[in-house]
């Protein structure tokens, strides 16, 4: 029997502990709801409570999302891991590369889908990038245009070679318009968020969603010191981007949605079918290669254990809190963590709006994770 007291007083001791204002989770297991709670303010300065309707800039939590629809895509023929990029944008077939010794020489090496999905396609997270800047000031809004830009500038080195982390699933994003013919926003709608039921998770946020948008702060220090810093999201670079990296805003409830099909094998508890069982143990499948691996562990400390697979950590060792190998999932640069455990069908999404807090990263995210397998008793 499942006591979840003790991750009820670990969430109320986020504001303390890490000066968290705000925070909401919920788990699933076997489809159903097993534990909610929210704590704190969604707004700290007006005292205004977190409610399960407030919205969040979910950022890199929306790469979940666009390799969703990237393994729809496979599934259906219309797309492979071993694709060219330049099939479906041709910019990408003129790549150049930045060697160490600061020269820049052409890129003989595609450029694949599988690079792009694990984060080893050689770009990186630089939004100053002059190309991409002087499209921006030039009036270029679009997803496909923008895109474009980012084959421009030098890769920082040859398609897997190493991993680190990037705009390549902005790219990916873009790809996914190319092949379903339609935008990335529209795409998600029509298969991934209508067929779930997920009535709040947008990449252009409707007027009600952003009044209910939970107050964006940032941390100053490695004690929780934080301020307001605005409600934007510096990933939506126009506002008919589709940022296939950053781009969504959702909520905990709609979000919960996604990750539990996942967590049951591709399949809703309702019987919505969004992938196969064999794309979501594709999905969660470590894809990294020793040089790669090292990269992606000196990210951080709280990345020991893990893997990368298809847009999501993947877990490579048990830990002893229970977590099982194969526990899967991401977060997002305002704290956003979804686990997804196909073992036990348990699937857990926890949002806050604090960014800039490498301590939410470090201690938060593995400690929630550690404190829900005690509580279930797994």
């Amino acid at each position: 029997m499942s006591n979840f007291t003790e991750l009820t007083q670990y969430l109320d001791s986020l504001a303390g502990r890490f000066g968290i204002p705000g925070c909401d989770c919920v788990v699933t297991v076997d489809g159903k709801l097993i534990y909610r709670h929210s704590a704190g303010f969604r707004d700290e300065e007006k005292q205004i409570p977190v409610t399960s309707n407030d919205t969040y800039w979910i950022y890199s939590a929306t790469k979940l999302f666009t390799c969703t629809a990237a393994l729809q895509l496979m599934e259906q023929g219309r797309l492979s891991l071993s694709d060219p990029v330049s099939k479906y944008l041709p910019e990408f077939g003129r790549l150049t590369v930045c060697n160490d010794d600061g020269t820049i020489s052409f890129v003989e090496e595609n450029l694949t889908i599988h690079h792009l999905m694990t984060m080893t396609g050689g770009l990186d997270y630089d939004l100053e990038r002059p190309a991409l800047r002087k499209a921006i000031y030039s009036g270029c809004e679009r997803t496909r245009e923008l895109v474009a830009t980012l084959a421009v500038d030098p890769l920082r080195f040859r398609p897997g070679e190493h991993f680190l982390y990037s705009l390549c699933h902005d790219v990916l994003g873009a790809v996914i318009e190319v092949v379903s013919g339609m935008s990335l926003s529209d795409y998600v709608r029509r298969s991934i968020t209508e067929p779930l039921g997920m009535t709040d998770t947008t990449f252009h946020p409707s007027e009600d969603q952003l009044n209910r948008l939970a107050t964006q702060y940032a941390h100053l220090d490695g004690n929780g010191t934080h301020k307001p810093v605005g409600q934007t999201n510096k990933f939506r670079f126009s506002e008919i981007y589709d940022s296939g990296g950053a781009g969504l805003l959702s909520t905990v409830d709609d979000y919960i949605r996604l990750a539990t099909a996942l967590a049951l094998g591709g399949v809703s508890p309702e019987g919505v079918r969004i992938l196969s069982r064999e794309s979501v143990d594709l999905m969660k499948t470590p894809a990294l290669d020793q040089v790669q691996l090292a990269d992606y562990l000196a990210r951080s400390p709280a990345a020991k254990g893990y893997s990368y697979g298809l847009g999501v950590r993947v877990l490579t060792e048990p830990l002893p809190s229970g977590v099982p190998v194969g526990e899967f999932g991401w977060d997002g640069a305002a704290g956003a963590y979804v686990l997804i455990d196909t073992e036990n069908r348990l699937a857990l999404f926890y949002a806050q709006q604090v960014c800039n807090s490498y301590i939410t990263y470090q201690y938060l995210h593995p400690e929630l994770r550690d404190t829900l397998y005690r509580c279930i008793g797994r």
